[in-house]
């Protein structure tokens, strides 16, 4: 059986951690000048990956 390729565009997007994966809020590219400063602060940070998407980037990471 051949090895396993990891799906480079997860690699580059999701993160393992103790927790699970975490990721990056979408919607903070372009077009930021209609956006609310509000809604541009709390579009910052990382989040983590639902519950039910875990087990999809898992497999693309060939984590499991």
């Amino acid at each position: 059986m051949s090895k396993l390729k990891t799906n480079r565009g997860a690699a580059k997007r999701f993160k393992k951690t103790a927790g699970g994966y975490k990721r990056k809020s979408a919607f903070r590219r372009h077009i930021l000048t209609k956006k609310s400063t509000k809604t541009k602060r709390q579009l910052r940070g990382t989040d983590l990956v639902a519950a039910c998407d875990q087990n999809m980037v898992a497999r693309m990471l060939c984590d499991k």
